[in-house]
This record gives C-alpha cells, sequence and structure tokens, in this order.
C-alpha cells in the first residue's frame, strides 16, 4: 500500500479527504520524486480541508502547500506555521489567476481538484501552465465531466487530446550537413519545448514539464551498412 493510500485508509475522523481509490498509484508515480525536497505544491479545490494534510504528510516539512478555494470559509484551513497558504478565488477567473501569479511563487506540482467544470479546467490549466517551474508536474482530476456526456468524455478530456496532438507537431526537419552526426533536426514548437509528456487515466489528465526547455529533437544515425531502400 502507497504511503498516501495508507494515510487516506488511516482517516477515519478529523478534515475530511474524498478521492478516487484509482488515484492514490497515479499520485504516487508523478508525485514520488518530490517527496522531502523544497517544492510549492497547489491544489485547488480544498473543500474540508483533509487533502492538505495529506499531501503535508507525504511531501515534508519543505513542501510550501498553496490550496485555492471559491468557498470563504476555507480561511479555516489556512496555517502558516505548516506552511499552508489558502487563497480564496474563482478557478474560473482569469484576472484572478493574473492577481494570484503576481503574488505566489512558481509551481511545482498543480493538482486541480476544483469545480470539474470542463471550460473552468482548461481555463486554469492555460493560466497556470506557464507559472510552473521546469520538471513540474500538472495533475486535474475527475475529466469526466458532469454529467457524462455522448459520445464519452468532456470538453476538456478533448483539450487535452488536442495537446497531445501538439506534443507530435513536425513540419519538417533540416539535414546538418556539417556534422555528419546529426542526420535530423527538428526545432521544438514552443509546447514541445516545455511539456514532456501527457498521461491519461480513467478521470485524471497529467502533464510532466521538461527539466530544461528543449530546442530541438535531434535523430542521428549510427552504423555504415546500410540497405538501399527508399524512405
Amino acid at each position: 500500500m502507497s504511503d498516501l493510500r495508507a494515510f487516506f485508509d488511516a482517516r477515519t475522523e478529523g478534515p475530511g479527504i474524498w478521492k478516487w481509490e484509482h488515484y492514490f498509484p497515479i499520485y504516487e508515480r508523478h508525485f514520488a520524486k518530490f517527496r522531502f525536497q523544497p517544492l510549492v505544491l497547489l491544489e485547488i479545490g480544498i473543500y474540508s480541508g483533509g487533502s492538505l494534510d495529506m499531501w503535508r504528510s507525504y511531501f515534508g516539512s519543505l513542501a510550501h502547500i498553496i490550496g485555492v478555494d471559491v468557498q470563504p470559509d476555507c480561511m479555516a484551513y489556512n496555517d502558516q506555521s505548516r506552511g499552508v497558504t489558502v487563497v480564496i478565488g474563482d478557478q474560473s477567473d482569469p484576472a484572478f489567476w493574473r492577481d494570484f501569479k503576481g503574488s505566489q511563487p512558481k509551481l511545482d506540482i498543480v493538482i486541480d481538484d476544483g469545480s470539474h467544470k470542463p471550460r473552468h479546467q482548461m481555463t486554469t490549466l492555460s493560466e497556470l501552465l506557464p507559472h510552473m517551474n521546469p520538471g513540474g508536474v500538472y495533475l486535474c482530476e475527475d475529466i469526466h465531466g458532469y454529467p457524462q456526456k455522448t459520445p464519452p468524455g468532456s470538453p476538456f478530456a478533448s483539450f487535452v487530446h488536442g495537446l497531445a496532438h501538439e506534443l507530435n507537431t513536425h513540419t519538417g526537419f533540416e539535414k546538418n550537413k556539417d556534422d555528419d552526426d546529426r542526420r535530423l533536426v527538428k526545432a521544438t514548437t514552443p509546447f514541445q519545448a516545455s511539456v514532456g509528456s501527457i498521461h491519461l487515466y480513467p478521470y485524471v489528465a497529467v502533464m510532466e514539464l521538461n527539466d530544461a526547455p528543449v530546442a530541438e529533437f535531434v535523430a542521428p544515425k549510427r552504423g555504415t551498412e546500410w540497405q538501399p531502400f527508399k524512405p
């Protein structure tokens, strides 16, 4: 059992936590590298405050935990002595995010467990992805939409699928004639330069950022014997 799942199962009283069970292996897969490191984590959607406790326990005392919620009562979970900052605001409002980015440090982890409304999720992703540190992880929960659509999915899920296509943007390549080792070179798009991978799970989308900007993709050749096949 993962440490996160163990914490969740042990929460028999106190501030509530509400998560789908299959989320815990996803958390562990993408968040483990951050444990006990200095980091800034943002969770959107505080609800009853229990998940703030869970993240604090999992990531350790070096983590700065920020919670955003539209409900003013969630200020009850603001606790600077524990490195927990609560900000009240509407995730669907770009103006709120502009103010947020002006007052808060860049983020290493974003967990969107807010309204679960596709247009709010799209606004939040668009606003916060540029405010993340290299190597960061953006995780959006409950992307299946409410209520279920036909065909399955939601506008946000389709939005993420479009971003996955953006990872494969390829408008041609250049041959480097001066260096035989670098036979094909392709400049990256701004999105490819910053985002390294997109992962889709039931109800969850995850984006992992590159540890450093990637300027180009290179396909070198090795060996001296080649079949005379035409491409």
